[in-house]
């Protein structure tokens, strides 16, 4: 009896302690889905003729969802209003597209998803899934291919829109301002763009950074980029096109001027300075003085005045070196009396091949050197000269750096004046030098230029301008200093030679000027002298 029930008990017991163990793993779940959606059908089919649905179903293998579908989904020819695409927030095995515009006759439509539709579990994409239908009795099926690039950075921006308007009697350059294109298409995340289905025919090519995606160029935010020709179809169907997206510079205009502290105007404008005038036509007192500078960061005047004195508004004229002029009128009242602060862009370092600066909130009118003193680390006075530029608000300290040191510039009361009558209190700036050792050199020799001259800059890789020269002629160019890390080299052909680099003009046909990057970041290290060759293209 014993026998049996021992074994009986012994499989059971083993039984029981597999189990026991196999709880204290956990129970894989196979290898992750990687498998995109598959299209199953649509209604009406995919590639229809003679469409004169008001609604697209497209059906897939699984639940699919739509990433980002406001980027992503272009419809070409654009339909305002756009049509109502689901599923948006939700997940569905199909996509429903509703049309709310009146659809063109005889026209090839496409909808392109780009990398909207993914499963619902793991996100995976179907690429570039495309829906095309036409309205007419065939199908247009010719292409054309381009490429993007930033006429200033070295990396385009994605999500650019390329659209093509039809060369026909109504057409001329300015309906990009208020007119949608025959056929956009968009970059994505690439810097290459295709469009598909076209009709025969002549049309402009343009590129935007569409900030309101409502693709109409509103030059106050977007980037613009064209084709200098006419686009031929079927015949430029092999061409590869360039689209070179700039900022354009607007057109100048004075904005409304506002007072900002008792004897402070600002100013704002948009588009080139080119020598602006502010003149006050209002009745002024007998001693009556005023001092104009730009801000070294806005697009905009300041404008000083005193002494102060009483009406209810003040009247100006603006004008400017290329014939602009316009009256403005602004409010005035009495306000708080702005106190001189002292400032600097540098926050401890100076590098030895440049001067330490301050400027102040109000206007600098007066520095007394007698009341300023440098030492050193060693405490020994250093001798130096102060240069005063009213026109930046901007003061220069020269003086014979030393390396590895540090340095107390101390101003006493009254060692600073400004415009309005204020003077400082004590203060002290705290700064300090490298050693030479510390930075790295670069010696740049360029090879191919057709023309100078050219404006080399280095750069950062946020393409921040770090050190610029002009080259006359075929040199070494020496940039020294530098910290160390990484560097890009920008070339820019001076067309005009007026020192700087100009953007394009749409309306007035006018490329930006040519810019031309160094193909591999520069490394630049400590105590290093590195010797580069530029070939230009």
């Amino acid at each position: 009896m014993n026998k049996r029930i021992n074994t009986i008990l012994i499989p059971v017991l083993a039984l029981v302690f597999i189990i026991s163990c196999a709880k204290k793993g956990s129970i894989s779940g196979g290898e992750k889905d990687e498998t995109p959606p598959v299209f199953v059908k649509a209604f009406p089919p995919n590639f229809s003729t003679n469409f004169d649905k008001k609604e697209i179903r497209i059906y897939f293998d699984e639940y699919i969802k739509l990433k980002d579908a406001q980027q992503q989904i272009i419809v070409s020819p654009p339909m305002d209003p756009k049509p109502t695409i689901t599923p948006l927030g939700g997940a569905s095995k199909y996509i429903k597209i509703q049309f709310e515009d009146t659809l063109l006759v005889n026209t090839t439509y496409s909808i392109n998803f780009g990398e909207s539709v993914e499963d619902n579990n793991e996100g995976n994409a179907y690429p570039f899934f495309r829906y095309v239908f036409s309205t007419g009795d065939f199908l247009d099926s010719l292409s054309i291919k381009g490429t993007i690039t930033d006429a200033i950075k070295n990396e385009a921006d994605p999500n650019i829109t390329i659209a093509l308007y039809e060369i026909d009697e109504e057409y001329s350059d300015s309906l990009v301002f208020n007119t949608v294109p025959r056929y956009v298409t968009n970059t994505l995340d690439s810097t290459v763009f295709n469009f598909y289905n076209l009709k025969k025919g002549k049309f402009k090519l343009i590129a935007l950074k569409d900030a309101s995606s409502n693709y109409l160029y509103e030059p106050k935010q977007d980037k613009i980029g064209f084709y200098e020709d006419i686009v031929t179809i079927p015949e430029d169907t092999a061409k590869i096109f360039n689209l070179n997206l700039f900022k354009e510079v607007l057109g100048y205009k004075a904005l409304l001027p506002k007072q900002v502290s008792k004897n402070e105007f600002i100013f704002p404008f948009e588009g080139q300075l080119d020598s602006m005038k502010i003149k006050l036509l209002s009745d002024t007192p007998e001693d009556f003085k005023e001092l104009v500078y730009k801000d070294q960061k806005k697009d905009t005047l300041h404008y000083w005045f005193k002494p102060f004195f009483e009406t209810d508004s003040l009247i100006f004229e603006v004008t400017n070196t290329k014939g602009y002029r316009d009256t403005l009128i602004t409010r005035f009242k009495d306000q708080y009396k702005d106190s001189l602060q002292l400032s600097s862009s540098i926050r401890s370092t100076v590098k030895l091949n440049q001067n330490y600066t301050f400027t102040a909130n109000t206007p600098l009118d007066s520095i007394n050197q007698e009341k300023i003193t440098l030492t050193d680390k060693d405490t020994l006075n250093v001798p130096f000269s102060v240069k005063l530029n009213t026109s930046k608000n901007e003061a220069e300290l020269i003086f014979d750096k030393a390396e590895d040191n540090s340095y107390t510039l101390q101003m006493l009361p009254e060692a600073v004046k400004d415009f309005i009558g204020n003077v400082n209190d004590t203060i002290n700036f705290n700064f300090r030098t490298k050693k030479l050792a510390d930075y790295g050199t670069i010696f740049l020799t360029l090879q191919n230029v057709k023309t100078y001259p050219v404006i080399v800059q280095v750069t950062n890789e946020k393409n921040d301008v770090i050190s610029e020269k002009i080259a006359e002629k075929e040199e070494l160019i020496t940039f020294d200093h530098l910290n160390p890390g990484k560097y890009l080299i920008r070339i820019m052909i001076d067309s005009n030679k007026n020192g700087k680099w100009d953007t394009g003009d749409f309306l007035k046909g006018i490329q930006p000027e040519v810019v031309r990057y160094f193909p591999d970041l520069i490394d630049v290290r400590a105590n290093w002298e590195l010797k580069q060759t530029f070939i230009l293209e």
